[in-house]
């Protein structure tokens, strides 16, 4: 006889007999009649309840597990704490423990007798959604929006087994389905039901009926022995069943939805089915349950399907925008088979619980093979696809935005101010705040068009929504800087096209839409420039003319992301700087922020705290600055990204306890992370010197940039860098010295401004690093050939800049245009700058010598060649006298001045460089030349060198060979001994090391 569904009517929430709900009460029904319920308030919001042995325990919204005492309903004391609300709580079969899982990813076994008595089992990833206490309290089942299930040994504490079947969700509200597990009862059995429509499954108190409730509405009850369906019925208005409870008799069911109904269901068969259906059971084989279920089960469990839009275990994604809109990886329909199938599309889950062991049955385990519930027959062999899975795209988001579905968010959070949303049943509005009011006041907004990004900048609020059925997707931009009274402009995109991603620059504003587009506006609303993308954004970040994009260059497997980027210029000359290069990421990780230094160096940070930027000086690769979870004092804490700073070193961010992102009330404070790149042995004197050195290369590479850029820098700041740089190089190379590692400090000279290389050599000849004179000769007659070498590049290049702003393009007398130049090189007037960078240029008033001097010049320095210079002022003493001349005009420099070796080299193979590099610009073609140059032996350079003093005025002075220099630098030391200057001696102690 079939089952009778009684009438629902409206209750609390969730439970049945004790029900509770947001109203932070709990509520004891005796009947479905009873009219006036009696109600405990045990908080302001209750998520969870259990009851057994006269100890009623409810999960409240102050993220306490508590107790009280039933039917009275006087409080007993707090069982447990969490960091965040708890979800589910559950007693075990004989009410001695209880179980909990909550959104901080922990689950905790508490003894009700001795609260203090707990166990804590971590592992998961994201929020817990369910838990389940096994027969005989060994096992503990549990599933988490991280996309697992996980079976737990409760007294290792490990995890025994896990499967990955879930769809990923952020939070319990996003989640698909609440994923309740039951176990068997007596049997030790649990099953899982992960179709896409079933939300909680329970046992009959027999074992041998499961009744299950779908997201769609459907009831189902089967004989699981008889692999039969016996009893179907339909929620009344199709809510979604989230509650389901068998009567100890065996012979009802009550059942509760979304919506705060409570329904019951009568006549539920208690007792096993005829013996002939038991008999014709037995006969089916393995892998054929379509008796289980019929056309109306298809047609029930589909309509379920359509209604909850839930995931299955390997989804991919629509061509669509709806993410959410999932099929399964087969690419059919659901298959009703695979409720008990043992394939590999089955997606019920039983353990069958023997004594010190689990096996698990109905999903493959870790060596591939599967089992299924007993039946008769053999198993039957499938072909199994064992290679890398694809991995669910990201989602398009704005970077410093938390969740769209919250209700209170933050839309946007960066360097200018934070814009907050408001969507509930009193306000649907955007409050705008400035981190300095000197840019703007405060601003609230009415959301009327449901804006759900925006971007700020010290111009403008950009806002963007989505389009529906009826209206389009819109854009508005709120010009506040603006100057004439109509201060706002509404833009509507074609039908069918949303908005995924926007940001703003300096002037300009961007979208990124579904249509996979960028379209460019002014920032007064001028439509601009239109070009697609080679996937579907992720993100889009805006500083000064630099526009930063990230996108799905295709697919990822195996939990990795396969993201590219692209960088361009958006100034008077654009470009395109990165050229959708693969953009790196840690393993098995997503996006999670992108941006640009407040010094506008592009920035990225992944799921897994790895803080990486972006390193121009080495073809613009992403280098990692900072691991944010190295802060972080528990696993489930992370660092919400709000702006990154190169001058001064500092990552801010918000520590979320518990969370990814924090909530908008109370106002997060803003916390201060220091960088560290991932150098090796940053323990020891020599690997932390190391580090600070090379950090400091990279934290002062945008000095360079904004100069490239004609923005203004601080001269003083770049100067004080550059000297931390220098004295870092200095001490390395004292601990070199200290060491007696000679090639080492070769090495270091050679990263050394020349000033910093004369120091160091007076450095290395006081100590005792160089036993023999020979010895001392040659390792610092290579340090002078590769400052000669990099003076004579920094000359070039100086020059190069000088003669292109101010010498005409054609070239008096007929020369090629590589001899004007670089016959010029040495005729500017530049003062000395601080150490390091652009410095280098004037840093060389004695190894500086790339052509021969006028003999006027010569006499001059050939009497203070014989003192070595001790200080910085007498270097610009020493430059100062020949720039004091009036110089020359650029005719009269290139007609007598000589040619040197490499000039001339350069210009018999300028041909074969540009036929190699046809792209290469003039200081490109110069670099390439020198390193070739160097390349030559020793022979070959003299030979070129003699063939350009042939080619000289035989009155000007020949230059000195090799070994004059050798000889005269061995002078110079002499000398330095015999003066022992005091301030040199000051700065030579600094670098002193002592063994303390």
């Amino acid at each position: 006889m079939p089952c009778e569904r009684k009438p629902m009517r409206y209750v609390t929430s969730f439970e049945i007999t004790l029900t509770c709900g947001s109203d932070g009460d709990v509520r004891i029904w005796e009947s479905l009649d009873d009219d006036d319920p009696k109600s405990i308030n045990v908080g302001e919001k209750v998520y969870s309840v259990a009851l057994k042995n006269g100890k009623l325990v409810t999960a409240v919204s102050n993220n306490t597990v508590q107790i009280h005492t039933f039917p009275e309903g006087d409080p007993d004391g707090i069982l447990t704490r969490f960091t965040t609300n708890a979800n589910h709580v559950t007693f075990n079969s004989s009410g001695s423990r209880v179980a909990a899982g909550s959104s901080d990813f922990i689950v905790k076994i508490v003894e009700v007798v001795d609260s203090s008595q707990q166990k804590t089992l971590r592992g998961h990833d994201a929020p817990v959604l369910s838990v389940a206490l096994d027969t005989s309290d060994e096992f503990l089942a549990s599933s988490s929006c991280d996309g697992s299930v996980t079976v737990w040994s409760i007294e290792s504490q490990t995890q025994v087994a896990q499967w990955k079947i879930l769809q990923k969700s952020s939070d319990v509200s996003n989640a698909k389905s609440l994923c309740r597990l039951a176990w068997q009862p007596h049997s030790g059995k649990f099953s899982l039901w992960l179709l896409p429509v079933v939300n909680v499954v329970v046992w009959s108190p027999c074992g041998k009926f499961l009744a299950a409730g779908t997201v769609g509405g459907n009831l189902l009850i089967w004989d699981v022995e008889a692999k039969l369906c016996i009893e179907r019925q339909k929620h009344e208005k199709g809510f979604t069943v989230c509650g389901m409870a068998w009567h100890p008799s065996g012979g009802r069911i009550a059942y509760t939805d979304t919506e705060g109904c409570l329904g019951l269901l009568e006549g539920v068969s208690s007792s096993s089915p005829p013996s002939s259906s038991t008999v014709q059971s037995t006969k089916v084989k393995k892998n054929d349950y379509d008796d289980l279920f019929d056309e109306d089960d298809d047609r029930m469990l589909d309509e379920g399907m359509s209604d909850s839009r839930s995931p299955v275990k390997k989804p991919i994604m629509e061509e669509d925008d709806d993410d959410d809109d999932l099929m399964p990886a087969t690419g059919k329909p659901r298959n009703r088979g695979s409720f008990l199938d043992d394939d590999d599309n089955s997606q019920d889950v039983c353990v069958s619980q023997d004594p010190g062991s689990v096996k698990l049955d109905g999903v493959p385990e870790e060596d591939g093979s599967s089992a299924i519930l007993p039946a008769v027959g053999p198993a039957v062999s499938r072909p199994v696809y064992e290679g890398p899975m694809p991995t669910q795209p990201q989602r398009a988001f704005q970077a410093g935005s938390t969740p769209v579905h919250l209700m209170h968010r933050f839309m946007v959070w960066n360097s200018v101010g934070i814009v907050r949303g408001y969507n509930d049943d009193q306000d649907n509005a955007i409050d705008v705040e400035f981190h300095d009011t000197a840019i703007h006041h405060a601003m609230h907004l009415t959301n009327t068009l449901g804006h759900t990004m925006a971007d700020l900048s010290q111009e403008a609020v950009l806002l963007a929504c989505e389009g529906t059925d009826e209206l389009a997707s819109k854009i508005q931009c709120l010009h506040f800087s603006c100057w004439d009274t109509h201060k706002d402009w509404i833009v509507d995109l074609p039908k069918g096209e949303d908005v995924c991603a926007l940001c703003l620059g300096q002037g300009w504003a961007a979208v990124a839409t579904s249509a996979l587009m960028v379209r460019l506006f002014s920032i007064g609303g001028v439509q601009k420039e239109i070009f697609s993308l080679p996937g579907a954004v992720v993100c889009m970040a805006g500083h000064g003319e630099q526009l930063l994009i990230m996108y799905h260059r295709g697919t990822g497997f195996d939990g990795d992301q396969a993201l590219g980027v692209q960088l361009l210029q958006l100034g008077s000359k654009r470009r395109q700087v990165i050229h959708g290069e693969p953009l790196p990421l840690s393993r098995k990780s997503y996006l999670a922020w992108m941006g640009f230094t407040a010094e506008g160096t592009p920035c990225c940070i992944d799921s897994e705290g790895v803080v990486r930027m972006l390193n121009r000086t080495v073809g613009n690769t992403w280098t990692p600055v900072c691991n944010t979870r190295d802060s972080c004092k528990s696993k489930s804490d992370h660092y919400w990204v709000v702006g990154v700073h190169e001058n001064p070193q500092q990552l801010r961010c918000i520590p979320c306890k518990g969370s990814r992102f924090p909530p908008t009330l109370p106002r997060p404070a803003v916390a201060v992370l220091p960088f560290n790149l991932p150098y090796c042995q940053t323990t020891t004197e020599k690997g932390q010197m190391e580090e600070q050195y090379w950090r400091s290369m990279l934290f002062h590479n945008h000095y360079s940039f904004l100069s490239s850029s004609g923005y203004e820098i601080d001269s003083e700041g770049q100067s004080q860098a550059e000297k931390e740089q220098q004295e870092l190089l200095m001490k390395m190379f004292a601990l070199s010295c200290k060491l007696e590692r000679e090639f080492r400090c070769v090495e270091l000279a050679e990263m050394m401004t020349h000033s910093v290389v004369t120091l160091a050599i007076r450095y290395a000849s006081r100590s005792r690093l160089f036993k023999d004179k020979a010895s001392f000769k040659f390792c610092f007659s290579k340090i002078l050939v590769s400052i000669f070498t990099f003076t004579m590049y920094n000359n070039i290049y100086l020059n190069v800049q000088v003669s292109g702003a101010g010498k005409p393009s054609s070239s008096s007398a007929g020369q090629p245009r590589t001899t004007s130049v670089l016959d010029s090189m040495t005729m500017s007037s530049r003062k000395p700058t601080p150490l390091g960078g652009t410095s280098k240029q004037g840093k060389a008033p004695v190894l500086k010598p790339l052509a021969p001097k006028p003999k006027s010049k010569v006499h001059a320095s050939k009497g203070n060649s014989k003192k070595l210079v001790d200080s910085q002022t007498e270097a610009e003493k020493v430059k100062a006298a020949p720039a004091a001349t009036p110089p020359a005009s650029v005719e009269n420099i290139e007609n007598r001045k000589p040619k040197t070796g490499f000039q001339l080299w350069l210009e018999d193979n300028r041909k074969s460089i540009l036929a190699d590099n046809p792209d290469f610009e003039e200081m490109d073609v110069i670099k390439q030349g020198m390193g070739r140059f160097r390349t030559l032996s020793a022979e070959e350079r003299l030979n070129w060198t003699e063939r350009a003093k042939g080619d000289s005025d035989p009155k000007k002075r020949k230059r000195e060979d090799e070994g004059q220099v050798n000889d005269q630098m061995e002078s110079d030391e002499g000398s330095a001994k015999k003066k022992k200057p005091l301030d040199t001696s000051a700065k030579l102690s600094a670098f002193a090391f002592n063994k303390e």
